[in-house]
């Protein structure tokens, strides 16, 4: 059976319609939807089990801290991390970039320089213009290509003596451009800067592992990988994390306080100050297991699948331009496209009015579309549930707005 065969069931809100059309979503980037097992676990967490952790050493509490911990483990293993201290549990791949950026901020001095690159999510440009304007600091940028591919060529030139930090995406949320994360994370520590990638793109559609990518941190959202919304996974090298000071204060990310000084607690509490995300996190070790159960690699090479016969089908299409690498290989589960004489949203309203739900506008990467010389684009985005009957729906629907201009 196709993936999307055997996962379609296990989505209620699949089952939905949407202006008297079943729903097709195509919208995962922003934030895909969860299967059954996720809700069901969150469900049970708090009809059963909730309570505050770390502190509390009745059953109750006790159950909540295991469930919570529990998924500091599987984000280990799903991650390929060597380590349990180096998984943070942030509230998504925003708090995580901050949280780094942050905390890198009291490092840098006045002349030094931050790299980012051309394609990256507003996340993870304004923390650093941010760091950089209380350091003294100057954010540049890495330029891609004409066909959406980061610049190599040009990058090593731009690593300098000032350089202390490389921040970028590990597969863009507009082109769908995967990027050489060792090459890149090789290069930098050449050259003594730190690196911090954003995944939250790559997270949902392809194998992780830590020690083979190189980078120094690694951000990503349970939201885009089937889980709930509002936690995330930080990962740090060790002895960088060691390195950083906490710039968020409060209960459980300490030792001992006295009225004029604290003592920091161990790795990696001192970055999760407050009462965390708790059923979010029982949700996110669903979300895991689920993707684990259906095999990264298998929803790698369905989301190339249903990429290449998108890209191929919209490009078809008179008046429609299709954004990012050409070869399905080279790029994620993500297609960006315009189509002649219709503005972003005027596509994505008439296409929701077809049942069909994708992205408009500038995906918050505005820098990318002053590259591009477009205001926006539609966004098509996919996930395990997603099959090639919902590509040829969204095709014949998109050659339908061309063909009535």
């Amino acid at each position: 059976m196709r993936l999307d065969e055997i996962t379609r069931p296990d989505f209620p809100i699949l089952e939905r319609i949407v202006n008297d059309r079943p729903l097709v979503y195509l919208d995962s980037a922003a934030s895909s939807q969860k299967p059954r097992t996720v809700l069901e676990a969150m469900t049970r967490y708090y009809e059963r089990s909730h309570a505050n952790v770390h502190r509390s050493i009745h059953t109750l509490g006790e159950e909540a801290t295991e469930l919570y911990e529990t998924a500091r483990d599987r984000v280990q293993r799903f991650i390929g991390a060597g380590a349990r201290e180096e998984v943070v549990l942030t509230r998504g791949t925003t708090d995580g970039l901050n949280l780094v950026a942050d905390a890198i901020a009291h490092t840098l001095r006045r002349g030094d320089e931050i790299l980012i690159t051309e394609m990256e999510h507003h996340s993870n440009v304004i923390p650093w213009q941010m760091a950089a304007r209380l350091a003294g600091a100057t954010v540049r940028a890495i330029p891609i290509t004409a066909d959406g591919l980061l610049d190599l060529t040009a990058f090593q030139p731009l690593l300098g003596q000032r350089t202390r930090v490389v921040a970028f995406t590990h597969v863009s949320n507009v082109l769908g451009t995967i990027t050489p994360v060792a090459e890149i994370c090789r290069l930098a520590r050449a050259a003594g800067a730190v690196t911090v990638v954003d995944g939250a793109q790559a997270a949902p559609h392809m194998p992780l592992d830590m020690p083979s990518l190189g980078c120094d941190f690694y951000v990503f959202s349970s939201h885009k990988i089937l889980g709930p919304t509002g936690i995330g996974v930080l990962w740090g090298r060790r002895e960088v994390l060691e390195r950083l000071e906490p710039t968020r204060g409060g209960g459980e990310m300490i030792k001992e306080v006295w009225i004029d000084r604290a003592q920091w607690n161990d790795l990696p509490w001192r970055f999760e100050p407050g009462t965390p995300p708790i059923a979010e996190a029982v949700g996110l070790t669903a979300a895991i297991e689920y993707l684990e159960k259906v095999g990264m690699e298998r929803i790698q090479e369905h989301g190339r699948e249903l990429t290449a016969r998108c890209m191929a089908a919209l490009a078809a299409v008179p008046g429609v331009t299709v954004y990012g690498p050409r070869r399905p290989e080279q790029r994620g589960a993500v297609v960006a496209f315009s189509v002649a004489g219709l503005h972003p949203h005027d596509v994505a309203a008439l296409l929701d009015a077809e049942g069909i739900a994708v992205r408009a506008g500038h995906h918050c990467a505005q820098p990318l579309m002053r590259c591009l010389g477009v205001v926006g684009t539609s966004r098509v985005s996919f996930s395990v549930f997603n099959s090639p009957e919902e590509v040829d729906r969204l095709a014949t629907a998109v050659a339908g707005l061309s063909s009535a201009l």
